[in-house]
């Protein structure tokens, strides 16, 4: 570090390295759990591979009811409400907003992390230079998150990593190499083009790629497919994935001018009123450094379900393994191998097996290459980093280490996240004494299920009550009771896959192929917009308290500090359908 540069000293509980989804649901969870937060993120806009600079879709969990919640599910219905047009500025605001409003978050953006002190197996000091300021940054914390995608405290710091494809025989995977290498899957430089209303030409740079349909097996562009995704222009999985991205990106861009050419010139795409919307110059990546925690996850741990005790995510896109030849090969460009819908991802793989102080969350996760070309999806990781952040929370509180976390307070994570409305498979959220003890009435439908701690459907069980305007619930308590919140849950749809015409995908911010005329986003019909609150005093009367209006939310805790014998809930306003979801209720 440059003693005639100015050096600016943080210090926190916790210092998250990576504004990417991991690193920001990781940061969020650690601040709202009430811990001061450094997050050190390297680029001018938070969200990783899912921000305006890369641009891939946010994928999750396949099949009906494994919609990812949480913070992630957060971010999601504020982009419905506030973003119908899938317009990027607006999409930055909400995730720059998601952090600055956090208070005890103090993001450093533009900063890359590039050297640490190290106080023997703990990292004691992390240290990042921001380009826009020409300022050092000494970030001094007790723990660590690397949610940096690449693992960069990996080399700075001495912790385990793995790098590239484990042999067969290894970990006994079926679908791996029968010998270990260190190729990985590829980056891409995305692009988005947009319909026009008249025809629109295009000429392609001298340096751009040329192909022909013999070029492109697996890969032929279909304008008319609103779920075009040109993530197969993806290239150095042979490469060095780190060192060489530079010159992967210079190529990238090659084969992305190249196939847009291609497009509009071959005569093969009907694409004569498209034009070319975006270029990302910008790689994102699939795979480079995997840390190595107290457990490694597998192809055999994902097949089985991952049944963990300390489970604390979940995964269920399938195993994906592209390719490493990207699309130099003629070969299909990805294989999609089966995977069970959801399977569980424990705890151990959140933390590193010889730096005591050190979380990670993301694509760099404790797992082998078969088993990371599921985890790695986008709400996936979100899910991984709003566990670290708990997980640091709980550790900071208690002082003590991540691997102590899971010895002596590894129910407490899983109950903290699902109160914060992470879905944990095989789990039941235990709800408070005051709402055990209450006796609920309802004039809708099915009130048990509002007190059963599932909290989507599961199982054939819609494990939702039902009702609509002028329906209510009440919790009738033994005695007059301190009531400091409600915990709320309303159904949002987790099946939501389109909105306004159908084949419009719903959940996914960037459409790459965006047409005229395009359906906006809506907040989900199935859920509650205004709820009355009602106290029943001492003496028996129902005094009106601060309700719900407006809502948009899944998970709403409503903070109310008075005293009461009972709770009357009564929907007065839906989002659109005439009966509205509530999976639970939790007075507190």
């Amino acid at each position: 570090m440059n003693s005639n540069l100015k050096n600016v000293n943080h210090k926190a509980d916790l210092c998250v390295v990576g504004g990417g989804l991991a690193g920001m649901c990781a940061a969020v969870a650690a601040a709202r759990h009430g811990i001061s937060v450094v997050l050190m993120h390297d680029r001018p806009v938070f969200g990783g591979n899912a921000s305006s600079e890369i641009r891939m879709w946010v994928c999750g969990a396949h099949g009906e009811n494994n919609r990812e919640t949480g913070i992630i599910e957060e971010i999601a219905l504020e982009t419905l409400y506030r973003n119908p047009h899938r317009l990027y500025p607006i999409w930055d605001s909400i995730l720059y907003e998601l952090i600055k409003n956090e208070k005890n978050i103090t993001p450093v953006m533009n900063c890359s992390c590039n050297d640490v002190e190290m106080d023997g197996n703990r990292i004691k000091k992390v240290i990042g230079w921001q380009t826009t300021s020409q300022l050092w940054h000494t970030v001094e914390a007790d723990y660590f998150a690397d949610c940096s995608g690449d693992s960069i405290l990996a080399p700075l710091t001495g912790a385990e990593f793995r790098l590239g494809r484990e042999s067969r025989d290894e970990f006994g995977e079926s679908i791996a190499p029968e010998a270990s290498d260190k190729k990985t899957m590829g980056l891409s430089c995305l692009m988005q083009a947009r319909q026009m209303t008249e025809a629109r030409s295009f000429i392609p740079p001298s340096w751009a790629r040329k192909f022909t349909k013999k070029d492109l097996p697996f890969r032929l562009p279909d304008m008319n497919n609103t779920y075009e995704n040109f993530w197969y222009m993806e290239l150095g999985g042979e490469n060095d994935s780190i060192h060489e991205t530079e010159e992967i990106r210079d190529e990238l861009l090659k084969v992305a001018y190249g196939i847009w050419d291609y497009v509009k010139n071959s005569g093969e795409c009907d694409a004569d009123n498209w034009e070319l919307d975006f270029v990302g110059f910008l790689p994102g990546k699939r795979e480079s450094r995997r840390y190595v925690g107290d457990y490694i996850m597998t192809q055999n741990d994902v097949r089985s379900e991952g049944r963990f005790d300390d489970l604390i995510a979940y995964g269920g896109w399938t195993m994906d393994d592209h390719n490493p030849g990207g699309i130099n090969t003629l070969e299909p460009p990805n294989i999609f191998h089966d995977a069970p819908s959801p399977f569980g991802i424990p705890y151990r793989c959140l933390y590193s097996v010889n730096i005591d102080n050190l979380f990670f969350a993301g694509r760099n996760i404790s797992v082998t290459h078969c088993a990371m070309s599921s985890t790695r999806v986008m709400a996936t990781c979100a899910l991984l980093g709003q566990a670290v952040g708990t997980a640091a929370a709980i550790a900071s509180a208690n002082k003590i280490s991540p691997r102590d976390v899971y010895k002596e307070h590894i129910n407490e994570l899983k109950q903290t996240l699902m109160d914060d409305d992470c879905y944990l498979p095989f789990n039941k959220k235990e709800a408070s004494e005051i709402t055990k003890k209450a006796e609920i009435t309802t004039t809708g439908e099915n009130a048990d299920l509002l007190i059963n701690g599932i909290e989507r459907p599961v199982g054939g069980k819609d494990n939702c009550w039902l009702g609509g305007v002028g329906d209510s619930i009440v919790f009738t308590l033994p005695e007059l009771t301190e009531i400091n919140e409600i915990r709320f849950v309303f159904d949002s749809d987790l099946n939501r896959e389109t909105t306004g015409d159908k084949g419009f995908l719903d959940g996914k911010m960037n459409m790459c192929n965006i047409p005229l005329n395009a359906p906006a986003l809506c907040v989900p019909k199935t859920l509650v917009k205004n709820l009355e609150i009602e106290l029943q005093n001492e003496n028996g009367e129902w005094i009106p308290a601060e309700g719900i209006k407006n809502n948009h939310q899944r998970l709403v805790k409503l903070h109310l500090g008075k005293k009461a014998r009972g709770v009357k809930i009564t929907v007065t306003g839906t989002n659109g359908n005439e009966k509205v979801g509530i999976y639970s209720v939790d007075i507190r």
